[in-house]
């Protein structure tokens, strides 16, 4: 049934006056008299009769009084704007899918943050998949982070900052005896990272311009597992720059130039529209972002589009 015509039905029986109806809903007695006309055909019943000046409901119109009413209310509730958001109250799980590499820099920096404005959300890390945009499709994803690629034409993207690839050897090894130049860098032994299994790469088309070629002798899946080889071996991995220069130290591990034109990386995060709106969601995103944005973030911000 047409929602005007219940709103109709419902002052008719609060009023038992087609007059009064129409003042209640802005309109003429004229139209409101048809509208009865209306109602009384749909129904089988004619809700309001004549006794004497006045009009007086029949027994099925008092039947559906209360229940025009409450189906009103549900209807307008439905059609309200959500409440106000209040990170304090929300009780939610948010996933984040994203290379080893970053949630490592992030993980325990985004967690403080969101627990200091809402005790009570929860996020899950989940390595990066092998097809992108998956999962955010499906919704068992709330955000991918990271280098974007291959995803659904519907999904919403932000542009975060960009990040150059610096090398990573342990602090003792033979390269950094001298001035690293292409050259030095390709007869280095390497690590490739790769949850393909993917050998080859910018780097190899890069120094195949210049004639060189390196051999990739082992190749992992992540960058943790690259950084643990690296230091215990005189393999050659990569890493982005300036990122978690501690961990570097600590692990005796050393970064250097790449001696090669390479593009930066792009970094990003991605979400389904679907949640494009969700103000819990989108406090999330924020947060998300200040975080890789942040004093000991990976970089300076690339230009923003619009949510």
């Amino acid at each position: 049934m047409d929602l005007n015509l219940l709103r109709s039905l419902d002052a008719l029986l609060q009023e038992n006056s087609v007059t009064r109806a129409a003042e209640r809903l802005g309109t003429s007695p004229a139209a409101v008299s048809r509208t009865l006309a209306r109602l009384r055909r749909a129904i089988g019943d004619p809700l309001l009769v004549r006794a004497g000046q006045e009009m007086v409901p029949t027994p099925r119109a008092l039947e559906l009084r209360e229940e025009v009413g409450v189906l009103l209310r549900g209807c307008d509730n439905v059609l309200r704007p959500g409440p106000g958001f209040d990170a304090v109250r929300l009780r939610r799980t948010f996933t984040v899918q994203a290379a080893d590499l970053l949630l490592v820099g992030l993980a325990g920096t985004l967690t403080e943050r969101i627990h200091a404005e809402a005790p009570q959300v929860d996020v899950v890390f989940l390595p990066e998949a092998m097809e992108g945009g998956a999962g955010l499709r499906q919704g068992s994803v709330d955000v991918e982070l990271g280098v974007l690629g291959h995803l659904d034409p519907e999904i919403r993207t932000r542009r975060l900052t960009r990040m150059p690839l610096v090398g990573i050897a342990r602090s003792g090894h033979p390269l950094f005896d001298g001035r690293i130049d292409a050259r030095r860098f390709a007869a280095a032994d390497h690590i490739g990272i790769s949850r393909l299994g993917k050998r080859l790469g910018p780097i190899d088309r890069a120094l195949a311009e210049r004639g060189l070629e390196r051999r990739t002798a082992v190749v992992v899946p992540s960058h943790t597992s690259a950084m643990m080889l690296a230091r215990e071996t005189d393999l050659v991995a990569l890493s982005l720059a300036d990122w978690l220069p501690d961990t570097v130290t600590a692990m005796g591990l050393r970064t250097f130039p790449i001696p090669l034109d390479l593009a930066p990386l792009d970094l990003g995060m991605a979400w389904h529209p679907r949640n494009s709106a969700d103000p819990g969601h989108r406090w999330f995103r924020e947060h998300l972002a200040a975080v890789v944005l942040g004093p000991s973030g990976p970089g300076t911000p690339s230009p923003r589009p619009a949510d």
